[in-house]
């Protein structure tokens, strides 16, 4: 290899992208398609794009690292897990904020839960990153909608099988107490659980790379705070050897001022931008 070039994709998972019916998973209990739980307008697009290039540029990529969002139904950001003032469900896409809970708007299905789960919206508040939100559920460990983009998986299989290589696969959010956008660090870390803290160990990783290639969904939540983390805490502090490219991510809907303030961001810190089709010579030259 001329250069390292790894390829950093972020929870390129079936609940995320929004794919046509063909595409969807089937209920063998009821017959009936499973749609994906949180599709983004323009993932699977953009999931396709992505395989292409992997595809392609097979050759030139030195390593992959998927991270895949992974959770349980019952999580302090899905509807199980709360109950409105009168026992009755919590909606998704409710926000939830700290004052509302101790107003008793909204308490834990769990009483026991309440102390722990104030303390974590204090918390999780006091760092104006994030409010709570009430996520529809969504990539469940085990279910079709945590699979990878069927795409994507096949043009990474290729890979493997043609460099004889692995891709690593990085695993976050199975802690219900807090919630995980970033694929390097919780929301809130939980003392109790490493998985939750900061992952230098793979930020050093990612680190090695001449170019670090980063896509996924959704620009605005989970690219965007594992981008920050990562941005934050590269050993060698150069920013500039990471290219965001950028037709192979979209925003959560309602969320596309942030998407767009995200990459906006990370330019001004010196993060490179480029399409799919701008990134591939990079690659086909990065031939050995």
């Amino acid at each position: 290899m001329k250069q390292n070039i790894q390829l950093l994709i972020i929870d390129p998972q079936n609940d995320f992208c929004d794919v046509p019916e063909p595409w969807q998973g089937v209920d063998p209990l009821s017959g009936q398609r499973i749609a994906p739980a949180l599709p983004v307008q323009g993932a699977h697009a953009d999931m396709l794009r992505l395989a292409e290039l992997i595809q392609a540029g097979q050759a030139g990529l030195s390593d992959m690292v998927v991270t895949l969002d992974s959770h349980h139904l019952f999580d302090v950001a899905h509807p199980a897990y709360w109950q409105q003032a009168d026992g009755s469900p919590v909606a998704p896409f409710t926000p939830i904020a700290a004052q509302q809970v101790r107003g008793g708007l909204f308490r834990t299905r769990d009483p026991g839960a309440q102390t722990r789960t104030l303390q974590y919206l204090d918390a999780l508040e006091a760092q104006g990153r994030y409010g709570l939100m009430v996520w529809p559920l969504h990539c469940e460990i085990g279910t079709w909608g945590h699979n990878v983009h069927a795409a994507v998986r096949q043009a990474y299989n290729q890979w493997e099988v043609a460099l004889l290589r692995t891709v690593q696969v990085v695993y976050k959010g199975s802690n219900p107490w807090t919630e995980h956008y970033s694929a390097l660090q919780a929301e809130v870390p939980d003392a109790t659980d490493p998985d939750t803290q900061l992952n230098r160990a793979l930020i050093a990783e990612l680190d090695r790379a001449d170019v670090l290639l980063v896509a996924g969904e959704a620009s605005s939540h989970c690219v965007k705070a594992t981008m920050e983390h990562l941005v934050d805490n590269l050993p060698s502090g150069a920013p500039n050897k990471i290219i965001l490219i950028t037709d192979c991510m979209s925003p959560v809907g309602g969320f596309e001022a942030e998407g767009k303030a995200f990459v906006a961001g990370m330019l001004a810190r010196g993060v490179r931008q480029a399409t799919a089709a701008e990134v591939l010579p990079l690659l086909q030259a990065n031939r050995p």
